[in-house]
């Protein structure tokens, strides 16, 4: 559960992080559309959440969990993403067209790569803690109440 949690976070973060330097980067908003307002973005970000969260939970069931997952957890993750923004975009609009290029313009500029590298990297690393069963660090007097 505790690398699902840490996962969930992680992918947020880089999310936000990645949207941000493309925003900056390209010196444009990520939907650009007048109009539309933050709704579609904040609607896409919770799918995503949701998504990833849900995908990667159920990755992490399994006994010995494969870094095969990793591509479905992602690529999922990204087209709820894309699903979200458009039925957002289109509720708000109330034009399909203008709907359609919302999500064409997240995949051409960038934005849609970023939520699934994010997606990757977080699912990538909630596997990985999985499969080393972390635990504290411990320091070698305390070993089990055995006397020496």
């Amino acid at each position: 559960m505790l690398a699902l949690v840490l996962s969930v976070i992680g992918f947020f973060a880089l999310a936000v992080f990645g949207l941000g330097a493309v925003s900056v980067a390209t010196d444009a908003d990520i939907i650009a559309v007048p109009g539309l307002g933050q709704g579609p973005g904040i609607v896409g970000m919770l799918a995503a959440l949701a998504v990833f969260a849900l995908m990667l939970g159920l990755a992490l069931r399994v006994r010995h969990p494969s870094f095969v997952s990793v591509p479905t957890v992602a690529l999922a993750t990204s087209l709820a993403h894309l699903a979200a923004v458009w039925a957002a975009a289109l509720v708000v609009s109330g034009d399909v067209i203008i709907a359609t290029a919302v999500v064409g313009d997240l995949v051409r500029g960038g934005p849609s790569a970023v939520l699934l590298v994010a997606a990757a990297i977080a699912a990538w690393a909630g596997i990985a803690l999985r499969r080393t069963r972390a635990q504290h660090p411990r320091w070698p007097w305390e070993g089990d109440d055995e006397e020496r």
